[in-house]
């Protein structure tokens, strides 16, 4: 391998174990979130307040787009990703309501 090649491959290397680092940090973040909604679901249920709050759910959207973009993530990925979670939690808070 010339040096170039070298440096291209540790660089690499160094970007790779970041990333897997970063998709720890999220796996874990996103168990610890769901333990609270798992709670929120339970309180819900025997409160009997609807599974989906969707003034709730539209202000987290924007705060989320604002996140992205000072974070200069795509907004409507950041959307994408946060309605696929508000989905699952609705799912989760309705199995709580049976």
């Amino acid at each position: 391998m010339t040096d170039a090649a070298t440096r291209a491959a540790d660089l690499l290397k160094e970007h790779r174990e970041s990333i897997d680092r970063l998709d720890a940090i999220l796996v874990y973040t996103l168990g610890e979130r769901f333990k609270h909604t798992q709670s929120v679901g339970r309180l819900k249920a025997e409160h009997d307040l609807p599974p989906s709050d969707p003034a709730r759910e539209a202000k987290q959207i924007a705060r989320l787009e604002d996140l992205a973009n000072r974070a200069d993530l795509d907004p409507d990925f950041a959307k994408k990703f946060l309605n696929f979670i508000i989905a699952e939690v609705i799912q989760h808070h309705k199995k709580h309501q049976e």
